[in-house]
């Protein structure tokens, strides 16, 4: 677009009805020569939307011109015509005619104008309302051009409070993953440093220097109450030193258990200890901190009062031993923030997902008219898993929910393939599936055709592919991010070419491996400078 008009005429021909008619739109706007109308008294209101019928204020304004009718009859004619009633059509169609050809106009030619109303009444979408929408869009995307960091911050925090649930958690999984897009670090809960929404602070490496800390508003099962006495203890006595300290100085009543278990495994205490350790000993410091409060509020002075790190708690409460796994730390997180935000339990297989050619589920999710029955391959993690007999002889087949780093969608095994992939499906395993798109209820899923789990590659009891030749190989750094590693996915795929790729990283077991990719790529010395580009910026 370049100019608003155009922003407005986006919003109303992007629905399922007028999306036939955008390639029409877009060839009008880059060709006027191109553009023909049924009659020249009609330029004058197609014009703005390059020969396109696109809003109801333009069919009555047709009708008007054409046909005689006041703007309050065409409005009546307009709303006849989208009943789509046969009887009715046929009435309003003779009377339009008629009074087309009083007024002089051919009737080979008011036949057609009346099609194009006929087709239109359908999907017409109101200019005011598209107007206000194109509005927002076009104040939105200003913001999110000269102050990136500040708009995707207020997004997130309005995302967090604006909803519940599942889609909540969806849309502030979808800004996090623009904010990676975008290059803008998103920092984890701190229980010092974040807020009730996101806010914005130093950060290194990230867009204009500056991060995002993830609010305490986001955060599963800790409340505005909670919240505010919180922010309050710390407004007063400065930054918490402790678990023991906080204990001590914040209201237990509006900070009970759960909301402190949740702040802990969700990583905004890791300052203080192992998440694993604090839990452990949350009864026991909690006990003592209400009993410090008491004695203060009866005016009785503990023994170690001026020191704020302890009270009379000791440090040997909290045990030594060992931290939760990194996929029980993963877990964790999605289950209080309602998605994966310092990692992902995919992103260490993403280099062998790059090298097979997996989608990623987003892609499937875009366009799901154009993509049925299309063969995909994808990786992705087991989310839950719906085990179901047939009704004809009680076969086992499963309705699984895979997600990756984008999105999830559902997957169909069927007996056949269930039998032979059991240990596949269930949750949190890492699978590869190959298999094909459906379209149910205007949504897409996955009918699998074949599937394994992706750790026995990775531990090699799957055969290594075996590397023979290759013509130039790139060497991907260990903490590559998951959004570099799909800008360079998309780069090398416009590329292809007769040169053999191979890809070379460090696995988890520090060994160092080179995967061939299965097709080949245009190289060049502007290629290795583009490569080079993404890796390093």
């Amino acid at each position: 677009p370049n100019k608003f008009s155009d922003i407005s005429a986006m919003v109303a021909l992007y629905r399922p009805g007028p999306m036939q008619f955008i390639d029409e739109f877009i060839t009008g706007k880059e060709n006027f020569q191109k553009i023909r109308y049924l009659h020249p008294d009609l330029k004058p209101i197609l014009e703005e939307t390059y020969g396109i019928a696109v809003y109801q204020e333009q069919c009555l304004q047709i009708t008007n011109i054409i046909a005689g009718y006041t703007l309050g009859e065409a409005e009546i004619f307009r709303r006849a015509i989208g009943k789509k009633k046969k009887s009715m059509m046929t009435r309003e169609r003779n009377k339009f005619i008629k009074k087309a050809m009083e007024k002089g106009y051919k009737k080979e030619v008011v036949e057609n104008i009346f099609g194009l109303i006929e087709r239109f009444a359908g999907y017409g979408f109101n200019k005011a309302h598209s107007t206000c929408y194109a509005m927002i869009a076009y104040q939105t995307a200003y913001l999110k051009s000269h102050w990136p960091v500040e708009f995707m911050a207020a997004l997130l925090t309005v995302e967090a409070i604006g909803a519940s649930g599942p889609i909540r958690d969806e849309k502030v999984a979808l800004a996090i993953e623009e904010c990676s897009r975008m290059g803008i670090k998103v920092l984890p809960p701190d229980i010092n440093q974040s807020k009730i929404g996101f806010t914005i602070e130093e950060g290194k490496d990230s867009l204009e220097g500056k991060a995002i800390r993830f609010g305490f508003s986001a955060i599963k099962n800790v409340g505005e109450v909670a919240i505010k006495s919180i922010l309050a203890a710390r407004e007063v006595g400065g930054d918490f030193k402790s678990i023991y300290d906080f204990c001590q100085r914040v209201d237990q009543q509006k900070v009970n258990k759960k909301v402190l278990e949740s702040l802990i495994r969700v990583g905004a205490m890791e300052m203080f200890g192992k998440r694993a350790a604090l839990l452990s000993s949350l009864e026991k410091i909690r006990s003592k901190g209400s009993q410090v409060q008491k004695q203060k509020v009866n005016g009785q002075a503990g023994l170690f009062d001026n020191d704020p790190t302890t009270g009379f708690l000791a440090e040997d409460d909290i045990p030594e031993m060992e931290e939760f796994s990194r996929q029980e730390l993963l877990s964790l997180e999605k289950e209080l923030l309602g998605f994966y935000l310092t990692d992902h339990p995919l992103n260490q297989f993403l280099p062998i997902l790059l090298a097979k050619r997996s989608t990623r589920i987003s892609d499937l999710l875009e366009e799901n008219d154009q993509k049925k029955d299309k063969l995909v391959s994808l990786g992705g993690m087991v989310t839950s898993s719906r085990l179901v007999f047939t009704k004809a002889n009680a076969q086992e087949m499963a309705f699984v929910r895979i997600e990756d780093d984008s999105g999830s969608i559902e997957a169909v095994v069927f007996p056949k393939i269930y039998s032979r992939t059991k240990e596949c499906w269930t949750k949190n395993q890492i699978v590869l599936i190959k298999g094909r798109i459906q379209i149910r209820e205007d949504s897409p899923n996955l009918v699998v055709d074949e599937a394994r789990l992706l750790e026995k590659e990775e531990a090699g009891e799957v055969k290594e592919e075996r590397i023979i030749n290759w013509d130039f190989e790139i060497t991907l750094p260990s903490q590559l991010s998951p959004r570099k590693l799909v800008e360079l996915n998309k780069l090398l795929k416009q590329k292809q070419g007769k040169n053999k790729l191979a890809l070379a990283f460090v696995d988890h077991a520090g060994r160092i491996k080179r995967l061939v990719l299965p097709f080949g790529v245009d190289y060049s010395e502007e290629l290795e400078k583009e490569i080079k580009k993404i890796i390093e910026s």
